[in-house]
C-alpha cells in the first residue's frame, strides 16, 4: 500500500485538496459573505476536489509510467513502476482514475451548467498525457505545462463558484463587484502558484540532469547549462518578490500591517533564502533541499488565505468560522 501511495504522490494530493478547500472556504466564502451570501456550494467543493485529486493521481501514475528508464538512473531506490507494479497495471489504474476524475468533473459542469468546466476537465487529462509522453523532455514546455496546471487547480475554484452563481442569479451577478473580487484574489493565488511551481520544476530539472541527459532530453538545464539556469531562477525569485510587494501595495486595502508583515517574513525572506540555497547548490542533495524549501514557500503562500479571512472578517464584521466576530 505504501508503494501505491508513493506512486500517486499522496502528499501532493492532500496539498491539492487543501488548496481547493481553503480557496473555497477561506477566500471565496468571506468574499460572498461581505455581499450577503451565506455559503459556497458544498456539492461544488466536493466534486471539484474529487475530480482534481483523481485526475492528478492518474497524472502522477502516467508520469512514472513513461519515466521508468530515467528513474533507474536518477532515483533507483524510489522506482515503483517495474518493481512494485507492472507497467500494464499502472496504465490500467491510470485509465480508471482518469475516468473517475473526468466523470466527477463533468458532473460538476452539468450541475453548474458550464461548458467551460466541461472543457477544462476533458482537456487537462490530455494535456497531462502529452506532458508525460513528450513535453517534459522538451525545452521549457513541460515546466510551463506543470505550472499552468497548478495555477488552473486554483483558478478553477473561482470559475466553478461563478458558474453556480451565474446559474442562480443570471447576468445580475456580473453587475456586482463579486466576480472582480473573486478573480482578483483567486487570480493572485493562481499567479503565485504558477511562478513558484515553475521555480520548483526548474530546480528539479537541475537535480535530475544526469538521467535526463542519458535519455537525450532537452530540458532547460541541458540546453542552457547550470549557470544560466540558475540566472533564470534568480529572475523568477525576484519577479515573485516584486509581484508580492506590488500586490500588497496596490491591491490589499486592509488596515494595519499584518498582511505586509506576513508577506515580508513569511514569503519574501524564505524566497531570499531559496535564492541563497540555489546559489550555493552543488549536488543533487543541495537541489533537493532547495526544492523542499520551494514546497514550504508554496504552502506558506496558500496559508495567507487565513490572513485574508481574518482581515476580511474584521473589515466587514463577518463571523470568523461561525465562532466569533472579530473586533
Amino acid at each position: 500500500m505504501s508503494a501505491f501511495f508513493r506512486l500517486i504522490r499522496i502528499q501532493n494530493l492532500f496539498f491539492i485538496a487543501l488548496i481547493q478547500y481553503l480557496m473555497s472556504k477561506v477566500v471565496l466564502l468571506p468574499i460572498l459573505q461581505a455581499y450577503g451570501f451565506e455559503s459556497t456550494n458544498e456539492n461544488m467543493v466536493i466534486l471539484l476536489i474529487l475530480a482534481s485529486v483523481f485526475i492528478a493521481a492518474a497524472g502522477y501514475m502516467l508520469n512514472d509510467y513513461f519515466d521508468v528508464k530515467i528513474d533507474v538512473i536518477n532515483k533507483p531506490e524510489r522506482q515503483i513502476v517495474g518493481k512494485n507494479f507492472s507497467r500494464h497495471l499502472v496504465m490500467l489504474m491510470h485509465q480508471i482514475l482518469t475516468g473517475i476524475g473526468v466523470l466527477c468533473g463533468l458532473l460538476l459542469a452539468y450541475f453548474a451548467r458550464s461548458m467551460t468546466l466541461a472543457f477544462i476537465f476533458i482537456v487537462v487529462p490530455g494535456l497531462l498525457w502529452f506532458y508525460s509522453a513528450s513535453y517534459k523532455r522538451q525545452f521549457l514546455i513541460g515546466n510551463l505545462v506543470v505550472a499552468f496546471v497548478a495555477a488552473l487547480s486554483i483558478l478553477i475554484v473561482g470559475i466553478s463558484q461563478l458558474a453556480f452563481l451565474s446559474k442562480t442569479y443570471g447576468d445580475l451577478i456580473y453587475q456586482t463587484p463579486i466576480p472582480g473580487e473573486i478573480y482578483g484574489w483567486i487570480g493572485c493565488f493562481a499567479i503565485f502558484a504558477f511562478i513558484t511551481t515553475l521555480i520548483r520544476e526548474i530546480i528539479k530539472d537541475i537535480q535530475d540532469e544526469k538521467g535526463d541527459r542519458e535519455m537525450e532530453c532537452r530540458t532547460i538545464v541541458i540546453k542552457l547549462g547550470v549557470k544560466n539556469t540558475k540566472l533564470i531562477l534568480y529572475f523568477l525569485i525576484l519577479l515573485t518578490i516584486s509581484l508580492l510587494l506590488l500586490f500588497n501595495h496596490f491591491f490589499i486595502n486592509f488596515e494595519g500591517t499584518l498582511s505586509v508583515r506576513y508577506i515580508l517574513f513569511g514569503l519574501v525572506l524564505p524566497l531570499i533564502i531559496l535564492g541563497y540555497f540555489i546559489f550555493t547548490a552543488k549536488n543533487s542533495v543541495d537541489y533537493k533541499n532547495a526544492s523542499n524549501l520551494s514546497k514550504v514557500i508554496m504552502l506558506i503562500g496558500v496559508l495567507y488565505s487565513f490572513i485574508f479571512y481574518f482581515l476580511q472578517a474584521k473589515t466587514y464584521g463577518i463571523s470568523l468560522f461561525d465562532l466569533f466576530i472579530v473586533k
